[in-house]
């Protein structure tokens, strides 16, 4: 017999990883409560904690990592461009 995997909504997933968040049970104790294995509360508990930093962010500072994120990347496509140049230069010898 093959088990299906079960799909949470969003709306239990914040819950349940709020309760983690405040500390008032230990995450066994959750588990137990909603049955869902402790990683996945972890893991949504980790989400929610990370994810709200962008809530309280200001936007210029966001936008500020964006535009530091794509200027790194124009680079790394310029440096890639350049060795792919000098790779097929190399193989037409």
């Amino acid at each position: 017999m093959k088990k299906t995997r079960r799909n949470h909504a969003p709306a239990f997933e914040a819950k349940v990883a709020l309760e983690a968040a405040r500390d008032e049970a230990t995450v066994t104790e959750l588990s137990r409560k909603y049955g869902v294995h402790v990683n996945q509360i972890r893991a949504w508990k980790e989400q929610l904690l990370t994810g709200t930093v962008g809530l309280f962010g200001s936007g210029a500072e966001v936008q500020r990592d964006q535009d530091e994120l794509v200027k790194d990347l124009h680079a790394k496509i310029g440096e890639l461009t350049v060795e792919r140049g000098f790779l097929s230069k190399a193989l037409k010898r």
